[in-house]
């Protein structure tokens, strides 16, 4: 069966494989053993305080077969960004130029750094193997979370984002970068996204330039790629939109590619999830739902065929479901339809 639980300790060694799986541009996994330790310890820590507000809390997910036992994804969310590190965006905006006397007028698009996100929530940090792409399992892997959210509301802020993967070759070279790296910066893109995983983003406030940029002084090669995804990642650009999801006119400032917001309420799974109390028994229904439990450190999620009785806020799930999700007859659990 594949669940979804908390990531734990004993887990590094998968989560590095991960890490080197995803590849450049997967900025909150860097190939670094100090760091993937730490990021474990720190989500370990934020599953076990209490909250009453969203702080640095960062939370890690990892999908599991529990037939072999083998971790074949992750997922993650930040509950609140930008508050011990600063959290970057460019701003898509607009200036205009025009004369009366000459009777000219033009529009021109520009990228102003800003802070606007600090105090989000943010999703991220989702991969899944490739032997694993089957079954809605990443559909799972990513709309889990909002029932997290949805259950623990506490813990996150309302507006959620997530940054998309912005348009990079097989080398990790990016056409938006190697425009900012040739005048301002003077390093590669993969050590530019690299400094940035583990944390050293001082080097972006120091050399990225502070006035905003017109976009028609860039490159032709980077203007194309500005708010485009990785072909990769339109998958899941597109899961995301159908959450309702929405691009605000902001891009990562490494390679360019959108970040989507959201109000955490209006998420379609969040809105759609229902809380429903354990029934134990045969379950006939073939339709599949993720179904997860209402605890936090011992949280757990799965998909699952079930009944619902709706008029009694009632579901029948397997023992094998129950047993999955660490629930018995009475307990109270969340689903929506996957």
């Amino acid at each position: 069966m594949i669940i979804i639980r908390p990531i734990q300790a004993s887990d590094y060694d998968d989560l590095h494989r991960i890490a080197v799986e995803s590849g450049h541009g997967f900025t909150s996994l860097p190939v670094n053993e100090e760091l993937l330790k730490k990021r474990i310890e720190h989500s370990e820590k934020s599953f076990n305080v209490e909250v009453t507000q969203p702080g640095n809390e960062g939370y890690l997910f990892v999908m599991e077969d529990t037939k072999t036992g083998a971790v074949v994804g992750t997922s993650g969310i930040e509950a609140a960004v930008g508050l011990e590190d600063a959290f970057y965006h460019y701003h898509l905006g607009k200036v205009v130029h025009n004369s009366r006397e000459l009777g000219i007028y033009n529009t021109v698009e520009t990228l102003s750094l800003c802070n606007d996100y600090t105090g989000a929530s943010e999703i991220c940090t989702l991969f899944l193997g490739e032997g694993h792409r089957k079954n809605n399992n990443g559909r799972f892997l990513s709309r889990f979370r909002f029932l997290f959210m949805a259950e623990h509301a506490e813990r996150f802020a309302d507006t959620v984002i997530a940054e998309m993967r912005g348009v990079s070759d097989d080398d990790g070279r990016s056409p938006f970068w190697a425009w900012l790296e040739e005048h301002f910066f003077s390093i590669d893109f993969p050590t530019a996204d690299y400094l940035t995983g583990i944390g050293k983003k001082v080097f972006i406030a120091e050399l990225m330039p502070k006035y905003p940029i017109y976009v028609n002084l860039l490159s032709k090669e980077a203007q194309l790629v500005i708010n485009k995804v990785h072909e990769k990642t339109v998958p899941a650009l597109r899961l995301l939109e159908a959450e309702g999801f929405a691009r605000r006119g902001y891009v990562d400032i490494f390679d360019g590619g959108p970040t989507v917001e959201a109000n955490r309420n209006s998420i379609r799974a969040a809105a759609d999830s229902q809380k429903c109390q354990v029934i134990i028994g045969e379950v006939s229904e073939q339709n599949k739902f993720i179904i997860c439990n209402s605890k936090v450190k011992e949280f757990r999620a799965t998909q699952a065929a079930v009944s619902l009785r709706e008029t009694a806020n009632q579901v029948v799930i397997s023992q094998e479901a129950a047993d999955a999700i660490l629930v018995k007859e009475g307990d109270w659990v969340r689903i929506v339809a996957n």
